[in-house]
């Protein structure tokens, strides 16, 4: 069999195109292979399928297509134009890649696979051989084509959360959704309009369809929410985590004014013990249970916070809002009678979100998805050693957490 026959099965290149000629090279270690069609033929114009015959062709163009023996192999030709009345003047589409790719369409099918698995652009592109422009490209065109392709459909469980992008409070607003555990959206800062954006673009069926959405306290999120979504305030639900961090850092507030004012007397009781008021009773070491049974029976004041913040654990477990309000009313009477400034301070704050932690009871959702996907995304950022555009950033959450379909069209 000829070469030009061989690289013809290969390629699977139908009429009206034929592999005209192959040039191994090996001492450069490539296969180039040149693409041609028969005269005469008619062209379908790219934007109404009218057949056309070729006005001109456009200079010789290259394509990067998967290697043959290990020899980098690239598909060469002059692609024809044709002139629509009705369109102007466009370039045909050909069936080996898509309009303005360096590669083909098997070739990128396979950066994106690899891609997937290496989750970093500057390991691949060493890999490979290429520039970092061309697979950056390739990702650029897949999370596109993705976004273009996706269809509207009703999404019953949403996560609102924010992603640092660097030091400095500079944040990114994330959206997800909790049931498929794909990100959704993701826009600039953590501003009211950041969230706004993505509740403007669904329809008001989708709005509709929502039934809970997890959430912090972040005042700027929770008014979007409410501006936006039908029925918000039965619907937005504090996330339990965000909740119990912010008591965790109160615990921490008083442990530190605890353990000040003791080592101004030379008592070194609470050394080094901060974390052990921040584990769940399930978590903490084995080897530090004894320490920690002595200091929680102790009359400290950071025994007593910590009692508290575990003693609220309890109204997750509560099914009816009711009795979690009731809960809640003997939990905060017990924090303002404790003197400890902290602690009435983090009432305080649930206190007036208290409606919206409530709803937990009914929905039973958390922002769990939603910090895996964050966990995701920093181990994106950590191996390509953090992002200096935001918009690359944007591009990689969504390539590799959007759920979304990122190959070119069949070939």
């Amino acid at each position: 069999m000829r070469d030009t026959e061989l690289y013809a099965q290969i390629l699977g290149v139908k009429a009206p195109w034929f592999v005209d000629k192959v040039d191994l090279k090996i001492a450069e270690n490539s296969v180039d292979i040149w693409l041609d069609h028969g005269p005469g033929e008619r062209w379908p114009c790219p934007e109404c399928g009218k057949l056309l015959p070729c006005r001109d062709h456009v200079g010789e163009r290259v394509w990067r297509h998967l290697d043959t023996c290990q020899f980098k192999t690239l598909l060469h030709a002059r692609v024809p134009r044709v002139e629509c009345p009705e369109h102007g003047v466009h370039q045909v589409l050909v069936p080996w890649a898509e309009p303005r790719s360096r590669f083909t369409l098997l070739m990128e099918r396979w950066i994106i696979d690899v891609l997937t698995e290496c989750a970093t652009v500057d390991g691949f592109r060493r890999l490979l051989k290429l520039t970092w422009d061309e697979v950056w490209g390739v990702m650029e065109r897949a999370v596109r084509r993705g976004l273009s392709r996706k269809e509207a459909q009703p999404i019953h469980y949403l996560g609102v959360n924010e992603k640092a992008f660097r030091k400095g409070h500079s944040y990114m607003t994330i959206v997800c959704d909790l049931m498929r555990s794909t990100v959704e959206h993701v826009s600039e800062e953590r501003k009211k309009s950041s969230l706004e954006g993505y509740y403007l673009s669904l329809s008001p069926g989708q709005l509709d369809s929502i039934r809970a959405i997890a959430m912090d306290m972040w005042e700027p999120y929770f008014t979007a929410t409410m501006a936006h979504v039908p029925d918000a305030g039965a619907k937005i639900v504090h996330d339990r985590f965000h909740v119990m961090k912010h008591v965790n850092e109160a615990v921490d507030k008083v442990r530190k004014q605890e353990h000040k004012a003791l080592m101004a007397q030379g008592d070194e009781t609470l050394k080094g013990t901060k974390y052990l008021w921040l584990f769940r009773p399930e978590n903490l070491p084995a080897q530090h249970q004894p320490t920690f049974d002595v200091l929680k029976a102790s009359d400290l004041n950071v025994a007593k916070a910590w009692a508290m913040k575990e003693n609220l654990q309890s109204l997750w477990d509560y099914m009816s809002p009711g009795w979690g309000r009731r809960f809640f009313k003997r939990w905060i009477k017990w924090i303002d009678r404790s003197g400890l400034e902290p602690m009435k301070r983090v009432g305080q704050l649930l206190s007036r979100h208290l409606e919206n932690i409530l709803t937990f009871c009914r929905h039973r959702i958390t922002n769990g998805v939603a910090e895996g996907l964050n966990s995701k995304i920093m181990s994106i950022k950590r191996k390509a050693c953090g992002y200096s555009n935001k918009d690359h950033f944007k591009t990689a959450i969504y390539f590799f957490c959007g759920g979304l379909d990122l190959y070119p069209r069949s070939v």
